[in-house]
């Protein structure tokens, strides 16, 4: 007879995680910057890529729900005689701030005159100088290595900014995206930390799916609101009722369906066991390597800048710190078995 230990669900190491997260950041945000610029056809605007695609990251989001099987591990509620899965109000919350997250990241890579990378510094940097104050508030012992490798990948952000060839300002809209971002991830962190590190995969298995079930959503009817009001927010509009329509909108599907891959793959990485500041710097490494990776291939297709030396450089330091976080794996692996 089998001991509720050995039915567990057994953890995949952060680094599968933090590769899926690469993998599809790389094209999401290439394609993202390229259908934005008019690289990919007709230029559409960012607010009203942002329809499409979210309701193609649902979609995305319903099938790996269904897919795996993870969404019997949500908490479960009566409608009559059936029980569906439900979200706690933490984890509505939370997914909340995912919602914010989704729409906000894909908008930092629309904004005119801001580079990927640069916009990538910000948001991840940024992130970055959360993790350890999340883990003191929480409590949480922060190890030397992920000290050494947030210092590493904040350093890739003070290079980038310092190299810019362009103003120091930034318009308007990039500044409010920006805040945004941070702010809802301050809050999801904060929630992660105290409800979903858990040595039970089970746990943070539930954690996972009720988010997720919020965010998406969310985050669509959201943007519903703001086609309706119209107005300041008519490109959210035209989002519903033109880009359909357009050739456009599969670019548009392609861009959600790897948005969604990296909300999934990117809350994975976050959501492991480890303190924020080990798992945020692999998260913000394997996206910061992913955006260099899309502004090479964007440059060597022709239809983009390649990188200027403080990005090569900042890029650089990414790898490193992304080397000394992998250290303990390597180490634990040479470790003779018992």
């Amino acid at each position: 007879m089998s001991d509720g230990a050995s039915q567990q669900p057994k953890a995949i190491s952060i680094w599968w995680w933090a590769f899926g997260y690469f993998a599809a950041y790389a094209p999401y945000s290439a394609l993202t910057k390229a259908l934005s610029d008019g690289k990919l056809g007709t230029a559409v605007p960012g607010n009203t890529i942002l329809p499409a695609s979210t309701f193609a990251s649902f979609v995305a989001m319903v099938i790996f729900m269904f897919a795996t099987g993870w969404w019997k591990s949500a908490t479960k509620k009566k409608l009559g005689s059936r029980e569906i899965p439900f979200p706690t109000k933490w984890t509505a919350l939370s997914g909340l701030c995912g919602a914010t997250i989704l729409t906000t990241t894909t908008l930092a890579y629309t904004i005119k005159g801001v580079s990927i990378v640069f916009m990538m510094l910000l948001l991840r940097g940024g992130m970055l100088a959360l993790a350890p104050i999340v883990d003191r508030m929480t409590g949480r012992k922060v190890q030397l290595i992920s000290w050494i490798a947030t210092g590493l990948t904040l350093s890739a952000l003070v290079v980038g900014v310092l190299g810019r060839d362009e103003s120091y300002a930034l318009p308007i809209v990039a500044i409010v995206d920006v805040t945004a971002y941070l702010i809802a991830y301050f809050i999801r962190l904060r929630f992660m930390s105290k409800l979903a590190k858990s040595d039970s995969v089970e746990v943070t298995r539930r954690y996972f799916v009720e988010e997720q079930l919020v965010s998406t959503p969310a985050a669509l009817i959201g943007l519903g609101v703001l086609a309706i009001i119209g107005g300041p927010f008519q490109q959210f509009r035209e989002g519903f009722t033109q880009l359909p329509f357009t050739p456009q909108v599969w670019w548009a599907v392609l861009i959600g369906t790897l948005s969604q891959g990296t909300g999934i793959f990117g809350a994975l990485v976050l959501l492991d066991k480890s303190e924020n500041s080990y798992s945020v710097p692999v998260n913000r490494a394997s996206s910061l390597l992913a955006g260099v990776v899309a502004t090479l291939s964007l440059w060597l297709l022709g239809v983009g800048r390649s990188l200027d030396w403080s990005e090569a450089i900042g890029a650089g330091l990414v790898i490193s710190a992304i080397g000394v976080l992998s250290i303990p794996a390597l180490l634990k692996k040479k470790q003779p078995v018992a």
